[in-house]
């Protein structure tokens, strides 16, 4: 009986504790962000800023944009979705799962071609560029070309400039941009495709060129409200990262600001 008594407590408790969450939730206590891998740094510093002016708790939650889209199609509680293209948030927008009309294009981005900091073979971008011969037995490293928005990229440009097929089975394909970076920085690949914000928050590795812009689709970084949330702080942190201190932010780790433009 005892032991009975107290498992009835525990879970009196536990149920407390999560109305209590969900409650803080929906007066604005809290917040919950999905957002692309490659704004990791930049929108933890813009939610501190955040926190620190309105006591809310951002909770961000970091991955391939396709990932994050698909939670979110799968009931995962989130409050905000921040994409790294377009795509994913049309696959949202078309589901009812994000608030169509509240779709902004909140940032730019450029991509770039990484390596090691000693890799030292003359390489420059350009049609049918010798990027195969270049890597030897080595892989690129780039997020996953079917999928990830930055690996979709990749391709896009490679297919641009004719290498493509060359490359294609050379490819290490990553579950997100910044887990692509990874591989360059720590020598396992010695080449990589990834964001240039990417590149200039690691320190392992390089730029060896930079992709021309029309040799792929525009990078734009959507943000909307997910549909299912009721948070009262969803439009305020909305406001906020379309705002002058959040801009400074973004802009200091190298994205083209939209919002507004």
């Amino acid at each position: 009986m005892l032991r009975r008594g107290l498992f009835s407590v525990v879970v009196a408790v536990m149920t407390v504790l999560a109305c209590s969450g969900s409650a803080m939730a929906q007066e604005g206590k809290s917040l919950t962000v999905f957002a692309a891998a490659s704004l990791k740094g930049s929108l933890d510093k813009a939610a501190s800023l955040y926190e620190g002016k309105t006591g809310v708790d951002v909770a961000i939650s970091f991955a391939a944009s396709s990932a994050l889209a698909k939670q979110v199609e799968a009931g995962a509680p989130a409050d905000i979705f921040l994409s790294a293209d377009l795509k994913w948030m049309t696959y949202l927008v078309d589901k009812g799962l994000v608030k169509k009309e509240q779709v902004v294009k909140l940032l730019g981005n450029r991509l770039v071609l990484v390596g090691a900091p000693d890799f030292s073979k003359p390489l420059t971008i350009g049609q049918d560029f010798p990027l195969a011969e270049a890597l030897g037995d080595g892989r690129i490293a780039m997020g996953e070309p079917k999928s990830v928005p930055a690996g979709k990229y990749g391709r896009e440009a490679l297919e641009h400039y004719g290498v493509w097929k060359t490359v294609e089975p050379k490819v290490a394909a990553a579950d997100n941009v910044r887990a692509a970076l990874q591989l360059v920085a720590r020598g396992e690949a010695p080449l990589g495709i990834v964001y240039q914000t990417d590149a200039k928050a690691e320190a392992g590795v390089r730029v060896i060129g930079v992709f021309p812009e029309e040799s792929h689709a525009p990078i734009i970084y959507p943000i909307a409200p997910v549909a299912a949330s009721t948070n009262a702080s969803a439009q305020d942190f909305l406001a906020f990262l379309n705002g002058a201190e959040a801009q400074a932010i973004f802009k200091q780790a190298g994205f083209t600001f939209l919002a507004g433009s």
